[in-house]
């Protein structure tokens, strides 16, 4: 099987690509920037997607059996739709792509839980509400993939809060606050969480491009693990990386924090709990797994695993968030 991934150097990208070289499977991984693993060099074209031509040879040229579609911009930094045209334009290109070619038997679209946010639990697979720009940009992925007309299998995965090595921002932002002991969890009912441990993630990815068509064809899946206390999973990690679980503070206490974050952020200065911080530390946003855990099993990964791992991955690639006594 020959897989063109998009997107490949980035997070879930990376992981994937591990995971395909096991298998020996030949890879093209079309993403304008170079893979954070320096093995993965030689799989790697330089290629934009919004660049339709460039994007068409680059299929032409390979003939993939498989597309993963992981190419996006992810953050939630930005209200404007506009700036998420990868998400938009972008995945546009990708479906033209693949309807150029004859070669592709299957395509994995990926969008987001965050098409449904803060909303319950969807009532079925179109049932958008989108929370931010990010959010609606997917959600107008999963409208073009429907109405591409794909001569292939396709299926849309959602992923849910993803995490583990190679992560592109949590060195940077979650897991160094928790190393230097800056962080506080809001006291009082459980925040209940969708997490999914990236190998997990990419188990459920290469399940889907083996399963009978009937289970995956026209499909959208969760990806990720069961739902967990959000509490759970950043102690994991405390402990290991600062030898002591982390500290539970009022609500009332990380609001006001907020408050006085929002107002630095209209200075210009930068803080890590705003409203909207505190608004995901002390919301439950839970994605119905039952689905994907139903037909691909349980993955192979547990919790511990999982963090043990990264945080083994920390160590060797950010020693310095690490600060056990």
């Amino acid at each position: 099987m020959k897989y063109l991934i998009t997107g490949g150097s980035g997070f879930i990208g990376s992981n994937l690509i591990e995971e395909l070289l096991k298998q020996k499977c030949e890879i093209l991984n079309i993403d304008i920037k170079a893979p954070n693993i320096d093995s993965h060099q030689t799989y790697w074209k330089e290629c934009d997607i919004l660049d339709m031509d460039q994007l068409i040879l680059a299929f032409q040229v390979f003939n993939p059996t498989h597309v993963i579609h992981l190419a996006a911009r992810t953050d939630t930094l930005s209200d404007n739709i506009e700036d998420y045209v990868n998400n938009t334009e972008g995945t546009d290109n990708v479906l033209t792509a693949i309807n150029a070619i004859n070669s592709i038997e299957r395509v994995i679209i990926t969008s987001t839980q965050f098409v449904n946010q803060y909303h319950g639990a969807p009532k079925h697979d179109q049932d958008f509400a989108p929370h931010t720009a990010y959010g609606e940009s997917k959600v107008m992925n999963e409208k073009a993939t429907r109405a591409a007309n794909l001569k292939c299998i396709w299926t849309i995965i959602r992923p849910t809060n993803v995490w583990g090595p190679w992560h592109l921002r949590y060195p940077h932002e979650f897991w160094r606050i928790l190393g230097k002991g800056m962080y506080f969890h809001p006291s009082g009912a459980k925040v209940m969480r969708s997490y999914g441990y990236v190998k997990n993630v990419v188990y459920q990815i290469m399940k889907m491009c083996d399963a009978p068509s009937e289970k995956v064809n026209g499909k959208v899946y969760y990806v990720g693990d069961m739902p967990i206390d959000l509490l759970d999973w950043v102690n994991g990690f405390s402990v290991r990386q600062t030898g002591k679980k982390v500290r539970v503070v009022p609500r009332a206490f990380i609001r006001l924090l907020a408050f006085m974050g929002d107002g630095l952020n209209s200075l210009h200065i930068k803080s890590p709990i705003t409203s909207s911080r505190y608004k995901s530390m002390t919301t439950s946003n839970d994605a119905p797994m039952e689905d994907v855990l139903k037909e691909f099993g349980q993955p192979p990964y547990s919790l511990d695993e999982g963090i043990e791992e990264t945080v083994d991955w920390l160590k060797k690639y950010h020693p310095d968030i690490i600060n056990l006594p």
